[in-house]
């Protein structure tokens, strides 16, 4: 994760999120909606996307929550990555929500950068596997079941420690359609929780180990 894997995760009853999206911010929403409906303690402080055309800016601006447009086109090489960090300063954690790109993450947002991918880490994970390319490599595995897992990120694609996993059964009439809608059901589930057991301080980090406290 970079900087010192030992550390308390403890940032206060409403977190201020910086919320990271590409597409269609359906997982946005979904944290949106968790928070206005006083479930999630937890305010999104400002939204960033990686594409202006997405529907997922479209989403956000109807919500009313801030949106920020930074781009690789725009931002060439370092200056990408900077340029993030820069518009992040403010929050206590960064949710990443269909973030399709990779941002190198610096030492001062370690252990505050979470992830959520729609398969079983470290299984259907790395370059590349998301979206349906998880779940056709799902199904073409043969496997008996997937889920969802939330993690901390570091600066490989789908590589940082596991804070907690959903999983649902794979059926034999399965596509790839019905796989992703089953398990962003448990989506929707699992990256309020995760969020919620940061804001209540019961996550610990150490040597790439996530401990949940009481």
């Amino acid at each position: 994760m970079g900087g010192d894997d030992k550390k308390r995760v403890s940032l206060g009853r409403e977190l201020k999120l910086g919320v990271l999206i590409s597409g269609g911010g359906r997982t946005l929403l979904n944290l949106h909606e968790r928070i206005l409906a006083g479930t999630l303690s937890a305010k999104i402080a400002v939204v960033i996307s990686s594409r202006a055309d997405s529907a997922g800016v479209v989403r956000a601006r109807n919500a009313g929550l801030p949106v920020e447009i930074v781009t690789r086109g725009d931002h060439p090489c370092d200056s990408f990555h900077s340029e993030i960090a820069r518009r992040l300063a403010s929050v206590d954690l960064v949710c990443l929500a269909g973030f399709l790109s990779l941002w190198r993450i610096p030492p001062e947002f370690a252990g505050r950068v979470l992830n959520i991918h729609p398969a079983l880490l470290p299984a259907f994970g790395g370059r590349g596997m998301y979206g349906h390319h998880v779940h056709e490599a799902v199904l073409a595995s043969r496997a008996t079941e997937s889920g969802c897992t939330v993690h901390f990120c570091d600066n490989e694609y789908d590589h940082g420690p596991i804070l907690l996993q959903r999983r649902v059964p794979i059926f034999a009439a399965d596509t790839p359609d019905t796989l992703a809608e089953r398990v962003f059901e448990q989506e929707c589930l699992a990256y309020p929780e995760a969020i919620q057991l940061v804001s209540d301080g019961r996550v610990h980090i150490e040597d790439r180990t996530v401990e949940i406290r009481p």
